[in-house]
This record gives structure tokens, C-alpha cells and sequence, in this order.
């Protein structure tokens, strides 16, 4: 029997009869990180990394029953080993080692290789068997540094404020908003946050994040403020009344998916920045070849095209059909929570 199974509940661990990041309801459940897509409502019991604590109670409910291990921390259930270790996709998330007999797996979650100096950095896991997303899994999708992307935020930033025009950047409310934030230059001038991304900033502050400054956006006021002015807002909440007070305005997303010629212009956004929370074609590559891992599960994204990618690079790699919708299909529900 497979240490972690797929089963219409999720991933299963038959051993410890928990599930990790189950989209159904469950009697446990392991979390890899906060967002929609891996942390649901209704489980009767969670554990998660410490940093997620206030997240998931602002976005689960204040009284569920939650669990918090630090980074490393190990607990036993029935015999098997569970430790929670940096993914460096958005604060908090973890990849979960899976230990019982000498065999370990390690279930990813989403993740990114690259630093981003707000998020505790990927840690490779030694492993038997690596469950791996594939959000980017195509040799075209390649980031730039990230600070590539930040100056040109900048720069977009100062022409419009320059020009007289106020600025919309849409990016998640959880990890991509704050991402944003700590790499921005809030010298150029004031920086407003949308509601949602206003509540994720309190809840990591609470555990220890340290963020620039900013404003509601319900205080914004063109007499008071004047231009110039930088909006962080969700991709939800575009097209809402809100964006009117802030004319004449640009505006631009945040996100891998622009890397791809027409997926910016089908947003009808000015701009685009290639700024992702996952990993790129090459990033995935190398963090699987750091665990060693002698057999591949791939998961949400372009999963047959890269696990054959794999195998023919010489790899036991398979794929797997899971309810993660990786960057831009989680959307939808995160961001109307």
C-alpha cells in the first residue's frame, strides 16, 4: 500500500488515516498552506504551519480547531512521522514530509524556488516520492528575477503619478499582495490596500510579518491624497464601483499567466508584470532533482505534458487528478471570501 493515496477526499495516508489538503470534509486535516484551494471550510480538525494561525482563523472561522507546528517541528500520528518545512510560495506555506516504516514522502503544495525576502525560502526534502504542482509546467513559462519585475513596477508607477494618473495592481490578498508590498518603493507615495488584502495584512502582522504602511482603501480622497497614489486590490474585485473615485487611473496585474502574449489583453488591463507565487519550468525542475526522489506525482497544472516531460528525462513520474487550482483558479473562490 501507497503511503499517500488519492481518494475523492484528497490525499490520503492510510497508516495515520489523515488527509492532507482535503477538498472534501474530513476528520483531519494537514494543511500546506491558507489559500482556498488547500485549507476549506468545514474539517473538524486542522494542523498547519504557525504562521497561518490568524490567517485561517480569519478566513475559517475564529473557533475551528486548529493545530500549529513550527517549521521542522515533527508530530506522530499511529505510528507515522509529519513535519512541516518552507515552500516559499506565500507566507506560511509548507511542503509536508510523511515518514512510516522508513519510507517518505513529501506532499508540496504550491511552491517557488526563488527568495522572495518575505517568505521563509524553499527547503529541498530528501524523499522516496515527491507529490509536485505543475501550475507552470511548460519549458515557455521562465521568470526574471524578481527584482527585474519590481523596477519595472516602479518605473510604471512614477511615469503615471508624473502623468497625473493614480494606479490599480491587482494580486491576490494572501501572499501575492504582500509580495508586492515588500518589494514595491513606497517612497513614490502613498500605497491603498482593498479591503481583503487589508484583513491578510493584520493576520500576518499578528504573527510577525513586517510590511510598509498603508492605507483602507475607503479613505482615499483626490482633494486629501491628490494622484500618484498606488491601489493594491484582488483580481475579484476589478470592475468595481471603488475604481471610479481613482480616475484617470492605469491599471495592471500581477501574475505568471502574463509571461504568455493575450492573457494580459484578455484582462483588458494596461500592464502586465510576470511576478509569480509558484515555481517556473526550470524552478520545478530543480526542485525535484534536489530531493532525490525516485518517483514523481504530478498535480494541478500542465500535469501530462510534464510528467511525460519527466519520464523522459528518465524519471518514474505519473500524474494525478487533484482539486488545486494553482495561480488564477483559485481566484474565484480566495479572493470572494
Amino acid at each position: 500500500m501507497s503511503l499517500l493515496v488519492f481518494k475523492p477526499e484528497g490525499i490520503f495516508c492510510p497508516p495515520a488515516n489523515v488527509y492532507i489538503d482535503p477538498w472534501r470534509k474530513v476528520e483531519r486535516a494537514l494543511i500546506t498552506h491558507a489559500h482556498a484551494d488547500h485549507a476549506r471550510w468545514g474539517q473538524r480538525h486542522y494542523v498547519a504551519q504557525e504562521h497561518n494561525e490568524q490567517v485561517l482563523r480569519a478566513r475559517l472561522g475564529k473557533d475551528i480547531s486548529l493545530q500549529t507546528v513550527a517549521y521542522g517541528e515533527s508530530i506522530s500520528i499511529n505510528g507515522v512521522r509529519f513535519s512541516w518545512h518552507p515552500a516559499g510560495h506565500i507566507p506560511g506555506s509548507a511542503q509536508i514530509r510523511v515518514e512510516h516504516r522508513g519510507e517518505i514522502w513529501v506532499a508540496s503544495g504550491d511552491y517557488k524556488v526563488e527568495n522572495d525576502g518575505l517568505t521563509p525560502a524553499f527547503e529541498p526534502v530528501p524523499c522516496h516520492t515527491f507529490i509536485t504542482e505543475c501550475t507552470f509546467g511548460m519549458p515557455i513559462y521562465r521568470w526574471q528575477p524578481q527584482s527585474v519585475a519590481f523596477a519595472a513596477i516602479n518605473q510604471w508607477w512614477m511615469e503615471a503619478a508624473a502623468a497625473g494618473q493614480n494606479c490599480v495592481l491587482f494580486g491576490y490578498s494572501l501572499g501575492k499582495a504582500q509580495r508586492l508590498l515588500s518589494g514595491i518603493d513606497p517612497s513614490i507615495g502613498p500605497i491603498f490596500v482593498h479591503p481583503s488584502i487589508a484583513q491578510m495584512n493584520e493576520a500576518l502582522a499578528a504573527v510577525g510579518f513586517q510590511l510598509p504602511a498603508t492605507l483602507p482603501l475607503s479613505s482615499y480622497n483626490r482633494k486629501l491624497h491628490g494622484t500618484g497614489v498606488l491601489v493594491l486590490a484582488p483580481p475579484g474585485a476589478a470592475d468595481g464601483h471603488w475604481q471610479k473615485k481613482l480616475e484617470p487611473y492605469t491599471d495592471a496585474t500581477a501574475s505568471g499567466w502574463v509571461q504568455v502574449r493575450g492573457n494580459r489583453r484578455r484582462q483588458s488591463l494596461d500592464r502586465g508584470f510576470v511576478i509569480s507565487d509558484h515555481a517556473d519550468y526550470p524552478g520545478l525542475l530543480q526542485a525535484i532533482s534536489a530531493t532525490g526522489a525516485e518517483k514523481v506525482i504530478c498535480t494541478h497544472g500542465f500535469t501530462a505534458l510534464f510528467s511525460r516531460q519527466l519520464r523522459e528525462m528518465g524519471l518514474d513520474a505519473q500524474e494525478e487528478h487533484t482539486l488545486f487550482m494553482g495561480e488564477g483558479g483559485a481566484a474565484a473562490q480566495e479572493e470572494t471570501e
